[in-house]
């Protein structure tokens, strides 16, 4: 562990990035910090949505008094004025309990023209309205009138009072300031900072897969989840909640079908809306592997960008210029990239989460790292070379 601790380290060091800005929690590591690889493609340095070179992420958690255990998480697709470049999107779900805010723009368009937001149930609509004033105040915006915000969630109120509506537009605004590239912290942060999933602490986790080569480019495909579903934790295939389920017991949280998960995929592949859609819809292959019940009451959905052209607002030519795009026969490279990455990015969200105490007194512990590493080598399904 200490290995592989030390050499993603040494990578930060290398590519610029300051080790102090990821989430410093001594007794929480990533999936492979205990040697926990999922499926067989490279991952990006980072192996977070960040290695999508131009996207930032940014969190704003709110953990104050007794009661309040929510927070922003937004994802940027580029530095720039996303209204006036806009970046080809789609969008697609798996079971549609959820209040998803912007989806008939962008299945009709095909775009995404704001960054994306993050939050829990009650607070799409500041989320929505604090993206429209983000947007409007843009140089460049000064006749805008129409803006699709892309604002997603899920339910945290079992640790969270989310009938407080805490989550303010400031909060929103404080999340755009923070949003960076580079490392991504996550776990118990943000959007994340109130979620729960299989029964265990959940929240923002995030991973990537680099394609091999195609015509002499490789392409990154990065995901971002924000974790709050559950019953029965499985890990690589190994049924990790059925031996846990005496520690569920005393985790303070049953397990139950019910629950949500937000993903969001950033691609630099130049691919169509079309597949940009069919590549959303894998992710949920990644998901399912974990073990999750898409129930009468989950919202799943996944929300897919390419970084690999932009769609201006308005052109003189009226014409929109399009790179090369990856055909289809093609996409299968795609499809495994983000099932592995999906997959990943949720073990990845629990990791990093630690055991919060929220509303009503309820607690919500973090997964027990110890005992899954035990689990992991009782089915001799972990890498066991850390030293």
């Amino acid at each position: 562990m200490l290995r592989s601790i030390a050499i993603t380290v040494i990578l930060m060091i290398i590519l610029g990035y300051p080790v102090s800005s990821i989430n410093q929690s001594s007794d929480r590591v990533r999936a492979r910090d205990i040697g926990i690889e999922v499926g067989i493609m490279v991952t990006g340095p980072l192996n977070a949505i960040t290695d999508v070179a131009g996207v930032s992420v940014g969190h704003q958690t709110l953990r104050t008094g007794k009661d309040i255990r929510t927070g922003v998480t937004v994802i940027l697709p580029h530095s720039g004025n996303i209204y006036q470049e806009k970046v080809p999107a789609a969008i697609y779900f798996f079971n549609a309990y959820g209040k998803l805010a912007g989806y008939t723009q962008v299945e009709e368009l095909g775009n995404i023209e704001t960054p994306i937001a993050l939050t829990n149930t009650l607070s799409v609509g500041t989320c929505m309205t604090a993206l429209v004033r983000y947007t409007l105040r843009q140089n460049g915006n000064e006749s805008v009138r129409s803006v699709n915000a892309v604002v997603g969630e899920t339910n945290d109120g079992f640790l969270n009072n989310i009938r407080a509506m805490r989550v303010s537009e400031a909060d929103v605004w404080a999340a755009l300031r923070a949003a960076a590239t580079g490392p991504v912290d996550e776990g118990s942060v943000g959007a994340g900072t109130g979620t729960s999933a299989f029964g265990f602490k959940g929240g923002i986790g995030t991973s990537s897969r680099i394609t091999p080569e195609i015509n002499g480019k490789q392409y990154t495909i990065g995901v971002l989840v924000q974790s709050n579903f559950g019953w029965s934790l499985r890990i690589n295939g190994v049924p990790v909640g059925r031996e846990l389920d005496q520690e569920k017991s005393k985790a303070g949280k049953k397990p139950d079908h019910d629950g949500s998960c937000m993903i969001v995929i950033a691609t630099d592949a130049p691919l169509s809306s079309r597949n940009l859609k069919r590549l959303a819809k894998r992710a949920f292959i990644g998901m399912g592997r974990t073990r999750s019940v898409m129930s009468n009451g989950s919202g799943d959905y996944a929300i897919v960008f390419s970084t690999a052209y932009r769609i201006p607002h308005q052109t003189e030519t009226r014409t929109v210029e399009v790179p090369d795009l990856i055909d289809n026969d093609t996409m299968t490279t795609f499809f495994r990239a983000v099932e592995e990455a999906t997959e990943e990015a949720i073990y990845n969200s629990l990791f990093r989460a630690t055991t919060t105490r929220g509303y009503g007194g309820h607690i919500c512990k973090a997964v027990p790292i110890d005992k899954v590493l035990a689990i992991m080598k009782k089915y001799n399904s972990i890498k066991t070379d850390q030293e």
